[in-house]
């Protein structure tokens, strides 16, 4: 076989193996927009790859906000980290022991310069149901108005807040403060389910 013909075969090995582990990619993340990861987790295809369930994250979480995903997912997805944003909020601890006790680096910290500090993680998409919500409704509340401890990530207009979706890192803390219920403050993976349009 002539250098050519070799070169040929082995563009294509390495376009159909990149296309295979795209598409891998693909479906993990659809999955994932049914879940909300620890903070500083890896993306969804390389975090399943590194983690090795070990539940250590789990345990060193202060606030028992950390859970194992049920076995009804399936074995790639079971026994593996989330976020219950749902019930409880992830206060961000200082030290980041849910980080700090993930020894195959699933959740990694970024590195930055010596006497830095790194920026926080972004966990989940937080959003304010207008429907659900007392001032946008007419009554004063303000139970969540000192609850997010993210400058400029909770705003207030006329009485009303809302979320702004660039400084917001959702961690839920607005979500926990709310006295309606359901719940006034909806929470949502970083990852989105695709339209029925969408292409597989």
């Amino acid at each position: 076989m002539d250098s050519s013909r070799r070169g040929f075969f082995r563009q294509v090995a390495h376009r159909a193996g990149k296309t295979a582990v795209e598409q891998a990619d693909r479906q993990v993340a659809r999955r994932a927009a049914h879940w909300i990861r620890p903070p500083w987790a890896l993306d969804e295809l390389e975090f399943l790859l590194a983690c090795t369930r070990c539940g250590a994250c789990i345990e060193a979480c202060p606030q028992k906000v950390v859970f194992a995903l049920p076995a009804r997912l399936g074995v790639q997805f079971a026994g593996t980290p989330a976020l219950d944003l749902a019930n409880r909020a992830c206060t961000l601890c200082e030290d980041w022991p849910c980080v700090s006790a993930c020894e195959p680096a699933a959740l990694r910290r970024p590195e930055v310069d010596e006497g830095e500090t790194p920026p926080l993680p972004r966990l989940a998409c937080a959003e304010i149901d207008t429907a659900r919500c007392l001032p946008w409704q007419g009554p004063e509340c303000g139970a969540c108005a000192t609850a997010c401890p993210v400058p400029g990530a909770l705003c207030w207009e006329n009485w009303r807040p809302r979320i702004d979706a660039d400084a917001c890192i959702g961690c839920g803390q607005c979500r926990q403060a709310c006295v309606v219920e359901p719940r006034a403050v909806k929470i949502r993976s970083l990852y989105r389910e695709p339209s029925a349009e969408s292409p597989a």
